[in-house]
């Protein structure tokens, strides 16, 4: 009994104990001096043992316990990076034609095919013309006719004349042979006029291409009668897209239209443009810059212009752009995958004699798959790009590659 008992109190005196070492030093001190400094004591232990930063003695010293952690390298390079964009946009015509018929009439043949490649003037579609040509010659037979009657006109005032001046004519007679004359000149330039009409009228039963480019599918084929007075979607005959050259229209954020128009006074803002779907890239340059900001996006439409002589580009597609703004001489790169997150920011791993050392760095932006570094390096230095998640400031490192001077990744491991 003596035995429980004396257990017992051990175990209640250690609970006890072990309750006051967790309360507050300052709660502790005024009951027991000794609790206090016990309590003191556990407290410093926790802190040490759950701080996110260890003091730097002992992560050295935890750095040289650690085994050489195996790692991939990568260098920073210092060297001129132009400014890329990258944004997506739609290919447009600059010129679009709807083809309409000015008579009605009935289509005599079609002369091209469903979405063949026409040249400016060519033939596309013949009308009957067979009542246009009547009357093109009846205005024929007519001119002749009045050139003829003129022609006795001027005989006829001659006769007048000479009669007159011999004094066996009267003015009169003369008067009224001048005036014949004159009347039936008029009706030569009328005659002239309405030939002239439908010579007009003639060249609308032959319709040609008023621009080089694509046609789409015809509305109407051979046989079908076409009529002007059809204003709807179904009085459109064909259409004709110009495709060289071709517009790409893209949106870009209005905080870079300063370096936008600043590119294009310059060298020129250079467009790179992929359909999507395809591996073949187009180069353009800007050509084009809206003349408002949308204010509700706060975006500004551009429009580049490409010479697209192998059709790679086609109204309507999406494309992947990326807009060459600007170059920086000097910008410091690495890989993306190198820049880690930290508390107090961004940081790499720099080796040094086989050994990681950790430092601080400012990204400025990204592109293509590289971080641009303003501060924190200075080009040249070797510096981690996988592995760091198992390292800290000290550790030993086993480098697996041979440094690359390409950032865009193209590491061969060992």
């Amino acid at each position: 009994m003596r035995l429980a008992s004396a257990i017992k109190y051990v175990l209640v005196l250690a609970a006890g104990g072990a309750a006051v070492a967790i309360a507050l030093p300052s709660v502790v001190q005024p009951f027991s001096a000794s609790l206090a400094s016990r309590a003191q004591a556990v407290h410093a232990n926790i802190a040490s043992r759950f701080s996110s930063s260890p003091p730097a003695k002992n992560k050295s010293a935890m750095a040289n316990k650690m085994p050489p952690v195996n790692v991939l390298v990568a260098q920073a390079i210092k060297g001129p990076l132009p400014l890329i964009v990258d944004t997506v946009g739609t290919v447009q015509t600059i010129a679009n034609v709807a083809l309409r018929s000015h008579i009605d009439a009935q289509i005599a043949s079609v002369m091209v095919k469903d979405g063949a490649k026409v040249d400016k003037g060519q033939v596309l579609v013949k009308l009957d013309d067979r009542q246009v040509q009547a009357q093109i010659e009846q205005a024929n037979a007519n001119l002749s006719k009045d050139n003829v009657q003129e022609s006795q006109a001027s005989r006829d005032l001659q006769r007048a004349v000479d009669l007159l001046a011999r004094g066996a004519g009267t003015k009169l007679a003369v008067d009224t042979a001048r005036t014949n004359e004159t009347a039936l000149k008029a009706s030569i330039a009328a005659d002239q006029a309405a030939l002239d009409n439908l010579k007009v009228q003639l060249s609308w039963y032959t319709i040609t291409a008023p621009i080089s480019g694509r046609i789409g599918v015809f509305s109407a084929k051979q046989g079908n009668i076409i009529r002007a007075a059809d204003s709807n979607a179904t009085g459109v005959l064909v259409s004709i897209n110009q495709m060289t050259p071709i517009y790409v229209a893209f949106s870009l954020p209005q905080r870079q239209l300063a370096s936008l128009r600043e590119a294009m006074a310059t060298t020129g803002a250079t467009v790179i443009a992929r359909p999507q779907g395809v591996k073949t890239d187009a180069i353009g340059k800007v050509s084009v810059i809206d003349n408002t900001i949308d204010p509700a996006t706060g975006t500004i439409m551009v429009r580049a212009t490409f010479d697209n002589e192998k059709e790679t580009l086609w109204p309507g597609q999406l494309c992947d752009i990326k807009i060459t703004l600007s170059v920086a001489p000097e910008a410091v790169t690495i890989p993306l995958e190198a820049v880690q997150d930290g508390q107090n920011g961004n940081y790499v791993f720099v080796i040094d004699k086989g050994v990681a050392k950790f430092q601080p760095v400012e990204v400025e932006r990204t592109q293509d798959q590289l971080a641009v570094i303003s501060k924190g390096l200075n080009g040249g230095e070797t510096i981690v790009r996988d592995g760091a998640m198992r390292l800290v400031n000290g550790s030993k490192v086993i480098v697996r590659n041979s440094v690359s001077l390409n950032n865009a990744a193209n590491v061969k491991a060992d």
